[in-house]
């Protein structure tokens, strides 16, 4: 089988960066264009990065001098090489949404790391695992971009898929009000502890707009497709704080929840072992063996020790027990640049090929 021609749109930034490194000898997908800023344009790609690669793996030899385009003046040249791209560029929403429809119309599918068309209605905002089954509003959007092969479909904000994964199983039960306080690493704002000190023995409490994507996120993920649109869930009541802290990566959430019909605790534990989505159903490339791991032990998960689990991939969930106030309390993890955000698009892209979405052009 012959590879899908990939684009990466904001390539030299952190997400872009681990685009670069997660592809390297992907079984479906080959990078062969990266766009960027006016300030790259021009440079080979390891010529832009040099003094500022951020993995800790090295720049791959395949990449190195990939001479970069201009990500908003070569918008066509790009598309005319590449069968889909994914984006990660930093400008104003404004600017992005425009950008994405303009790849888009120009037949080539964006998969978005962006927050600019998550409430698009028409724009599927997918976690494969859980919400798959919204990809269907593609046809709608395409029929709205006047397309025949470019959408958009964007990947939920990375303070999320730590204990989004973790209730999606118990929404049989009822979910009712669900507290959520999030612990984020500094690479969630694109930065390493070299570029930003200030972080080191500190903890700032507050991160622009996140409480409020991820208070309404995940209601979107648990809505629901009618006329080819995205009806977002009423329920549960989410409230969340949005916490830095020093820690590289990987964002662990405290969560409470309450249920209109409280399951056992044994019941919650199947369920986590058990959940299997449309990626381990389908094999893709990127799937986790096992989307939710439970840590019995009283001091785990730990940031350190488990964000790399299913290489990135996986969910990580310890402390199950009751609560005074609420039903039940637990704490969870996820690795916010790789299932939160690079690796959780390519999941996505895997899945969108997998179903006929993404093709060769």
């Amino acid at each position: 089988m012959s590879k899908l021609k990939v684009g990466i749109i904001g390539g030299t930034g952190m997400v872009g960066q681990r685009f670069i490194s997660l592809l390297e000898n992907h079984p479906w997908f080959e990078v062969v264009s990266i766009a960027a800023s006016e300030k790259s344009a021009g440079k080979p790609y390891f010529q832009a990065v040099e003094d500022r690669w951020k993995m800790s793996t090295p720049l791959p030899e395949g990449v190195k001098n990939i001479v970069i385009k201009n990500a908003t003046t070569q918008v066509k040249e790009i598309c005319d090489e590449v069968d889909f791209v994914f984006c990660a560029v930093d400008m104003k929403k404004d600017e992005i949404k425009k950008l994405e429809e303009e790849y888009a119309k120009n037949e080539t599918p964006v998969i978005s790391n962006n927050s600019a068309h998550r409430w698009t209605l028409d724009v599927p905002m997918l976690i494969p695992e859980i919400n798959a089954d919204h990809a269907r509003v593609i046809d709608t959007q395409r029929k709205r971009l006047g397309t025949k092969n470019g959408f958009i479909a964007v990947k939920p904000n990375c303070s999320i898929q730590s204990y989004v994964p973790a209730l999606s199983p118990l929404i049989k039960f009822g979910l009712k009000n669900v507290v959520a306080c999030t612990y984020q690493a500094i690479s969630g704002a694109g930065k390493t502890f070299t570029d930003w000190p200030d972080m080191l023995d500190n903890v700032i409490p507050y991160i622009g707009g996140e409480e409020e994507k991820s208070e309404q996120e995940p209601l979107k993920i648990w809505g629901s497709v009618s006329n080819g649109e995205i009806v977002k869930a009423t329920s549960p009541i989410i409230t969340t704080q949005c916490i830095r802290v020093p820690i590289s990566d990987g964002h662990l959430a405290a969560v409470f929840v309450s249920f209109e019909n409280k399951p056992s605790r044994e019941e919650i534990l199947e369920l986590w072992q058990s959940y299997q989505g449309e990626p381990q159903a389908l094999g893709l490339p990127s799937a986790t063996k096992q989307f939710i791991k439970y840590f019995e032990e009283d001091n785990r998960p730990q940031t350190k020790l488990d964000r790399d689990i299913e290489n990135g991939m996986g969910i990580s969930v310890g402390r199950l027990r009751e609560d005074n106030l609420y039903d039940y309390k637990f704490v969870c993890l996820s690795h916010n640049t790789v299932r939160g955000a690079a690796g959780g698009a390519v999941l996505m892209a895997e899945y969108l090929k997998a179903k006929g979405y993404i093709q060769p052009k």
